[in-house]
């Protein structure tokens, strides 16, 4: 009886090891795929957006939203955390890869999908035509009162002004460090580093005199911003595209077509809008993300 018990034991512990084995790769086929985002507006819509679709498609999801700044959302990416996420171009090629400045969209979209792939095995899908390029934004009260429309010129009256933006851009090689090298190493009165959620809001009480904007931010309109034309085109593109796991898209076919039906219709003016309807009309970001998707037949 106990040798029958031992032959009836020891296959049941074989299956079992298996399905730990299999749990415990990291990869998608046959569980939810784990959607994340960064920790701000824009990547709460857009990651509330690829989960919808790929529900739609027929996938389960589990949402991983509001993971963090850029480190720790690259670093769920590698460990199989999740297995995608909404990336800009311009952030993957500075922020991530460390490559040199580069103002050419296809240029930029080419490297960091080569530079994903070989060091990480990730794969950028389409990108949108929105471009979340990052920007100098001023009131037009102060605009025509200092006579500043252009970085060159805000450049040269840096000492009598404060600027509002978030920590990571006094760091970033595309942020102020950069704008001092492209423009003459000047020296503001003030940075100050300023929650992303409060910078406009900062501008427009007098906090400050200019404000790190981006190119599909709400507020700009809203509050009819002078955004400052970069004429020494510092900035890259920041293009947005699902970043996914090749494990994922190797074990879920379908993941990629559901996504890129979303690409083409993410441009500056939709997000500028949608990006509103939540920064500015207080609306839950999924909300706002199923609403859209669905006026525009993708559920």
């Amino acid at each position: 009886m106990t040798s029958l018990r031992r032959l009836l034991i020891l296959p049941l512990l074989a299956v079992l090891t298996a399905v730990t084995v299999i749990a415990c790769t990291g990869d998608s086929g046959g569980s939810a795929i784990r959607v994340g985002s960064k920790d701000f507006t824009e990547q709460f819509i857009i990651g509330e957006m690829y989960a919808l679709v790929l529900e739609k498609a027929g996938f389960e999801v589990e949402r991983k939203l509001n993971l963090g700044g850029t480190p720790v959302a690259q670093a769920a990416l590698e460990s199989g955390e999740i297995d995608l996420y909404p990336e800009y171009t311009g952030t993957g090629l500075l922020t991530v890869l460390k490559l040199p400045v580069s103002s050419d969209r296809a240029a930029v979209f080419q490297q960091v999908a080569e530079g994903y792939k070989q060091q990480f095995d990730l794969v950028w899908l389409d990108p949108s035509p929105m471009n979340n390029t990052q920007g100098l934004a001023m009131t037009q009260e102060a605009s025509q009162r200092l006579g500043i429309s252009t970085i060159s010129e805000m450049a040269a009256k840096a000492s009598e002004l404060v600027m509002l933006g978030p920590p990571e851009f006094a760091e970033r090689e595309d942020g102020l460090p950069g704008l001092q090298a492209a423009y003459g190493n000047f020296q503001l009165q003030q940075y100050k580093a300023i929650d992303p959620g409060l910078r406009y809001k900062g501008l427009v009480d007098g906090e400050g005199d200019v404000v790190v904007a981006f190119g599909t931010d709400g507020e700009i309109n809203a509050f009819d911003l002078v955004l400052l034309e970069d004429d020494q085109n510092l900035f890259p593109p920041y293009q947005v595209a699902p970043v996914v796991r090749q494990a994922t898209l190797d074990a879920n076919p379908g993941v990629a077509e559901a996504l890129d039906a979303l690409s083409p219709k993410l441009t500056d003016e939709v997000m500028q809008q949608l990006n509103y309807e939540v920064s500015g009309n207080q609306r839950e970001p999924a909300e706002v993300a199923k609403e859209f998707c669905t006026e525009a037949g993708l559920l």
